[in-house]
């Protein structure tokens, strides 16, 4: 959640220059199938105490049980990141490493962010526009962050709509309607408790790396680091 770093021109392997998002996307597929694997369980047990068929692995992830569980905690995540994206171009935290520095509030002057006439040879080719092509990618993460977030949030409701009312046939109730399940307390309990700690998280991280530090990670200050000091990175 650091800000923008430059580093050196120097390519290694393609492992060792991809290897922070290969690692955490193979532990989120390992995890996602930990998930798969326990919910199976769980939903089976569920079944069998309502004296119902037990399914198969197959068939639960293919469920709106499992895509719920799923879309829930995404939408939660993609919200984190829109909302601090979009949040430090105008909020800092002093002697954070996740703030930019104090004097720098705002979204920037042309030549600090390198666009229009200040672009490089090196710049995105878009940066060097100026017309409305500039404008969306000069905010194309917090957009797509924001869209993802939005697109998850659906895909839970739907989701999580066919998934109460599942339940509710099971129980010989009636079923409800996706505008009814969207003001239902089921839907807002699953969003809100991912929120809340969403949230924390990030107010926790900000605040923490005022004062803790992590030797050679870009999330944290050099060690011996001042207090004080704003948007300084290791």
């Amino acid at each position: 959640m650091s800000g923008s770093r430059q580093g050196g021109q120097e390519h290694g392997s393609f492992w060792r220059d991809n290897s922070l998002t290969l690692a955490f996307g193979t532990a989120f597929l390992l995890v996602l199938l930990g998930q798969a694997l326990a919910g199976h369980a769980d939903f089976n047990a569920q079944l069998t105490d309502d004296g119902l068929q037990r399914i198969s692995l197959g068939e639960y992830m293919t469920s709106s049980d499992f895509a719920v569980d799923v879309t829930e905690n995404w939408q939660s995540e993609f919200l984190q990141f829109f909302l601090f994206i979009f949040g430090t171009v105008w909020l800092v935290q002093r002697g954070s490493p996740e703030s930019k520095e104090l004097h720098k509030i705002g979204s920037e002057s042309d030549h600090e962010q390198r666009m229009g006439d200040h672009a490089g040879k090196d710049s995105p080719r878009w940066a060097g526009t100026k017309d409305w092509r500039q404008l969306v990618y000069s905010r194309s993460l917090g957009l797509v962050m924001g869209g993802l977030f939005v697109l998850s949030w659906l895909a839970q409701s739907i989701t999580g709509v066919a998934a109460y009312d599942e339940q509710q046939l099971r129980q010989l109730q009636d079923p409800i309607g996706w505008g009814a399940y969207l003001a239902s307390p089921d839907f807002w309990n699953r969003t809100l408790q991912n929120w809340q700690s969403e949230l924390l998280a990030v107010a926790a991280m900000v605040i923490l790396s005022v004062y803790l530090r992590q030797r050679g990670s870009p999330e944290s200050k050099p060690v011996g680091t001042a207090h004080t000091s704003t948007g300084v990175e290791g």
